[in-house]
């Protein structure tokens, strides 16, 4: 893989995990249930993107062959009931907190790469993996400590978990679907997500102004279309512990996200996790050595 192609992807994947940081204040101030947000989400997703496959030609001819398809189908269920654990998370514990949690999902990646398809990384990426762990423990650990562990924050932390578990699935499904347009695939998720969330929508309780529309259409054309387009774009060029390590951006923004709308405060701890996060995402991409580079795992011969 070329150089150029793998900088590109680290730049979607960036511009992805940024974007993502901020769904959370977009969810909220809708003042929509969950089910509704994540449908409007969907439906407006699939306009967007139905709009930008068939301007660029990308519809016909169909590009899945039914083996495919049924894959794209299998992670839009993942990405859709993931939506849904998230965003009913930001209901029980704080934003700040559910997304933190929510970023595990690079480790459900790492788990699921080396024992699905045999993927080694070096002794130096885990290290660097390692790091931006420690920082999220730091930011986690320091949000909890002003939180009750009541019964309500306890489903909270346990619906971002499994958010994440699916979304790395999803992940996981998509890497398989090299040489389909990542546009595409969005596309039949977002369409699998109105489809299914159809029979879930309150439109009884739809919204009587136009800025909570505003935030829904933003969800869906910004945060499906233009985000899923970068995010599916990168999966397919980068491998799996620089995808790890560069989804640590997205804890980070939302982070400030949560101070900078609702005022919650950032510690010198915090910040201090955020730092380790981004050292992390810098060490992998860069190569940086941390001295473990004799740990270096190589495929087994026979």
């Amino acid at each position: 893989m070329g150089s150029q192609v793998k900088a590109s992807g680290r730049l979607e994947m960036i511009g992805a995990m940024a974007l993502s940081g901020t769904i959370g204040y977009f969810v909220v101030e809708s003042g929509q249930s969950v089910w509704n947000v994540v449908f409007f989400r969907c439906l407006f997703g699939a306009f967007s993107l139905f709009a930008y496959c068939w301007a660029k030609g990308m519809i016909a001819p169909w590009p899945f062959s039914t083996r495919t398809l049924m894959l794209a189908t299998l992670s839009g269920a993942a990405i859709v009931l993931n939506w849904v654990l998230l965003f009913s998370s930001y209901g029980h514990a704080s934003i700040s907190i559910a997304t933190a949690v929510y970023n595990t999902q690079p480790f459900f990646l790492i788990l699921l790469g080396m024992m699905l398809f045999g993927e080694r990384p070096t002794g130096d990426a885990l290290g660097f993996i390692a790091l931006a762990f420690l920082g999220l423990l730091m930011v986690t650990q320091i949000e909890a400590g002003v939180l009750p562990w009541s019964s309500g924050y306890g489903i909270g932390l346990l619906q971002a978990l499994g958010a994440a578990f699916l979304y790395a699935v999803a992940s996981v499904i998509v890497k398989q679907l090299k040489g389909i347009p990542p546009h595409v695939i969005a596309l039949v998720q977002a369409l699998l997500g109105t489809a299914i969330l159809l029979p879930l929508a309150d439109f009884s309780g739809l919204p009587t102004q136009a800025l909570p529309w505003g935030y829904l259409a933003v969800l869906g054309i910004v945060h499906t279309g233009i985000m899923y387009i970068l995010l599916y774009a990168a999966l397919q060029k980068l491998p799996t512990p620089v995808i790890a390590v560069l989804s640590f951006t997205y804890p980070a923004v939302a982070i400030l996200v949560d101070y900078l709308a609702y005022g919650r405060d950032l510690s010198l701890g915090q910040w201090s996790g955020i730092g380790l996060i981004l050292l992390g995402s810098a060490g992998v991409n860069l190569k940086w050595r941390l001295g473990v580079g004799r740990l270096r795992i190589s495929p087994a011969r026979t």
